[in-house]
Order: structure tokens, then sequence, then C-alpha cells
């Protein structure tokens, strides 16, 4: 495996593959592949720190190592002790494995997982000379990937997952996940010129997550990534991806972003939040209940994820918030909204018909993406001029 031509997985929250792909793209790499919840590129040890550093919407980054058809151990056994893993882990390297498996022979996964370490420290035994590994160095998580009797194996270069950005210390009851809150973004075509307006903010994911987006801030730039202490991937790469990071930093732009919420506690959060990212000063939020929210200025996006109730235990409640956002986006004639919501009854609740529905997944809970534009297109546009697409 050269060190220009890594096959490369981001793996994707089911639904959102399309933006991941996106994002990928403007990363400048265009050998792009996209399956149910991954997408695979090519690219350089470079590429491996950039797309942690800048993917918003992805859960991880993985090199892929190997692909095989493994219907038996021995098939599976002789697959894993071919591929290269001393090139990647050294003689010191912690490296546990992981597995899944899904409509294939091999359906025991403590089984694969004991298989593939065995395979893996006889590949090691053969470079190193040595019959035992103290691993005590950097962390190489691998992961044996069964379906259809075709083993995928990978390397996280991530660790904690992407969304893990660094500012959310504390956490509210049903939180957002800043992956998605990103996501939301990104969908909603909102540009940081445009007012933007969540009026359930809770702690405060989407309007720090817009923030970044406005700022072009890269998401990973306060977190580190198992791949920063493993040694085929020289620390002068990180420095030149996270020096390319800040020299894009777009901070003299200002931002009109605003977040509301009934819940004292959760603004609390989410001031904490947002003094933690940078942003305390770029951001309104503040407690105040939907039925008193009025945004400011025109041709706005409100991007919000109302309370639900199964979540967070009051049905009633949920509705009730939906009937009063429905009277506030009544009298925002200008505005675009995006509501992330399961309730099926939510064109009901707001008295019309969506322009736009896309299914996604917060967490396990299927959820729509209910888009209503402004009138004449996404952001008052001429009606005679189409809207862009979301690829």
């Amino acid at each position: 495996m050269s060190s220009d031509s890594i096959e490369i997985i981001a793996t994707s929250p089911m639904g959102l593959e399309a933006v991941v792909a996106r994002e990928v793209r403007n990363l400048g790499y265009d050998q792009v592949t996209v399956e149910n919840g991954r997408v695979t590129f090519v690219g350089d040890y470079l590429a491996i720190c950039r797309a942690n550093l800048w993917l918003r919407t992805a859960d991880r980054v993985l090199v892929k190592m190997g692909q095989f058809k493994a219907a038996t151990f021995d098939e599976l056994f002789e697959g894993v002790k071919a591929l290269p893993w001393p090139d990647w882990i050294p003689e010191d390297g912690e490296f546990p494995v992981e597995g899944r498996s899904h409509k294939s022979q091999l359906s025991s996964v403590p089984a694969c997982q004991g298989i593939v370490k065995k395979a893996i420290v006889e590949s090691m035994k053969r470079r190193y000379g040595t019959e035992w590994f103290r691993e005590t160095g950097g962390r190489f998580v691998i992961e044996v990937s069964l379906l259809n009797d075709i083993a995928t194996l990978t390397l996280d270069t991530t660790g904690p997952g992407l969304h893990k950005r660094g500012y959310r210390k504390l956490v509210t009851e049903a939180p957002l996940k800043e992956t998605m809150a990103a996501a939301l973004v990104l969908l909603s075509r909102w540009q940081a010129e445009r007012p933007l307006y969540d009026p359930f903010c809770g702690s405060g994911t989407i309007p720090i997550e817009a923030a970044m987006i406005g700022w072009n801030l890269a998401p990973g730039l306060r977190r580190s990534f198992n791949a920063e202490k493993w040694p085929l991937i020289p620390n002068e790469l990180w420095s030149q991806a996270r020096e390319e990071a800040y020299d894009l930093v777009k901070d003299d732009i200002p931002l009109q972003i605003t977040g509301s919420d009934i819940d004292r506690k959760a603004i609390d959060v989410a001031l904490a939040a947002a003094k933690a990212a940078g942003l305390a000063k770029e951001l309104t939020l503040q407690v105040l209940p939907v039925a008193k929210v009025m945004p400011r200025g025109d041709y706005g996006c409100i991007i919000t994820n109302p309370p639900y109730g199964e979540r967070l235990g009051d049905h009633g409640e949920a509705e009730r918030a939906i009937r009063q956002f429905s009277h506030l986006y009544g009298q925002l004639p200008t505005w675009s909204a995006f509501i992330l919501s399961p309730n099926k009854q939510l064109e009901h609740h707001m008295g019309r018909k969506t322009d736009k529905k896309r299914k996604l997944f917060n967490g396990r809970i299927e959820c729509s993406l209910y888009q209503y534009f402004a009138p004449g297109g996404l952001y008052g546009w001429r009606s005679n001029k189409a809207a862009p697409s979301e690829q």
C-alpha cells in the first residue's frame, strides 16, 4: 500500500452518506465511492490528517487494510495474515480487535476477533522476530467486518468519534450529536451572511456548529486523534494540516446566529459549550419559550430539532411546542425552516405540506428533515431560479 494510494473510509450515519461524500470532495479527493454507512476515497497520509480535522458529518476515519472472501476460519486467518500489518503497527503498538458479522457463515464475532488477533500476531512475529508484544505504545484499533462472507479489515485513525469536538463538557437530556447538527446546517445551504435561529436549541449544538461552518472552523482543531501517535504518519503532516486549517478560518464575518430554549439549565450548558468553542461573543443564547420568539432580519433560516415526546416524556408538550412554532413561522414570510422530527403529524401541526422531506436517523430514532422554503425558493430566490441541489 503506497502512501499516495491509501483507501480511506469515512463512516457515516444512515442517510448522510451524500453529505459526507460532498465534504470529502470539497477536501479535494474525487475518487469517491458511496455505500450504505460509508464513503470510501483514495488519498495519502495527509488525507488522513485532513479528513479527521475537517469532516463535520462523518463518524470516524478508517484505513481500509484489505477485503477478501472468508467463509471459513482458515480463509479468515490466511487473508488477515497476508495484509501488511507491520507496515502500520510498530512493535510496541496496542492493537485491540473489534468485530461485527451480518449474513455470514462466520457468525460468532468473538471467535472472529480471536482469529484476526492471532493472524496479526503471526504477521508481526515475522517482521519483529519476537514472540511477545507488550502493546504499550500507540493505539491501533482493528475492525473485522463480515458481510455476506466478505471480510473487510480496517484500522481506526480517529479514536473517539468525530462528533466529540471537544467543546461540550456537559450534556443535557437527549442532546443532538454534533455531526447531525452540522449535517442539518449543511443540508439547509445556509450562508454566513444570513440570520439563523434555533428556537429549541437545547445545549446549543446547532448554533455552535453553524458558527463553526460560518467561520470555516475545522471541527477537529481542538482535539487529538489516535493516528497522531502512529510512526507511519509524520508529525509534520499533522502540523501542516492544522496550519492549513488555521489559515482558512474566516473569523472576520459577522454572524447573526441565535438560539433559545425554555429550559434554563440547557441554556447554561449551551453558554458553557459556546465559551469552550471560542464562540461565546458570536452567539446569542437565551431562555425564551417558542411562543415569545421573534427572529430579526429577513431571508433567514430556522434550523431546529424540537422536543420529542418519546424521548422527553410528554407528547402533549411536544405537540404544543410544534403548534407554537407553526404560529411563529407563519409570521416569517421570507424565512426558510428545517425541522428534524420523528413526528409523523408535523405537517398537520404546521398547517402546510413541506417543500421537501428527507429521511434521517437521530441515533436510533427514525426522523424526517422537514424543509420549508421561503416563497420564491430556498431563501427567497426568484421562482424561475432553481434552488441548489443537495447532491
